[in-house]
């Protein structure tokens, strides 16, 4: 048996663009659509639909933040084509306005696509996300340090 101190030591890799961080205004997630989720058609849903843009807005807002988050509204949510059982959506969500205690995350879902081809889009929405303090009142965005 090695003690802790036998043990190779790892040196830190050196900084290489290709693999810098993401940006903190966009964030991509990838769902399966589940057997559960699907209406009588065999389909996603709509509520299912709203709810994971919903979340993808809600995760890239709080990262973009650090802050508490709350959804003040959603407006254009459009249900572009049908995602049937066992789709893999691709969902990006970004950063598109900030303002003094709101914020807007863009979401577009697409059907997951070959390398090097782009996925038909299936849903997409805008939403209005508000930072909110202790108290559950708006307070002002503070966009966390890249």
């Amino acid at each position: 048996m090695h003690a802790v101190q036998d043990l190779p030591r790892h040196r830190p890799l050196p900084a290489d663009p290709a693999h810098e961080l993401p940006a903190l205004d966009r964030l991509t997630l990838t769902e399966l659509v589940l057997p559960e989720q699907s209406n009588h058609y065999g389909t996603l849903f709509g509520p299912y639909g709203l709810a994971l843009l919903g979340k993808a807005a809600y995760l890239v807002a709080t990262r973009f933040t650090r802050q508490a988050i709350v959804m003040a509204a959603a407006s254009r949510v459009e249900f572009l084509k049908p995602a049937p059982v066992g789709s893999v959506l691709r969902v990006e969500a970004r950063i598109a306005r900030v303002g003094r205690s709101s914020l807007t995350a863009t979401v577009v879902a697409s059907f997951d696509a070959a390398p090097g081809t782009r996925g038909e889009q299936a849903l997409l929405g805008s939403f209005e996300m508000v930072a909110v303090d202790a108290h559950g009142r708006p307070t002002a965005v503070q966009p966390s340090p890249a």
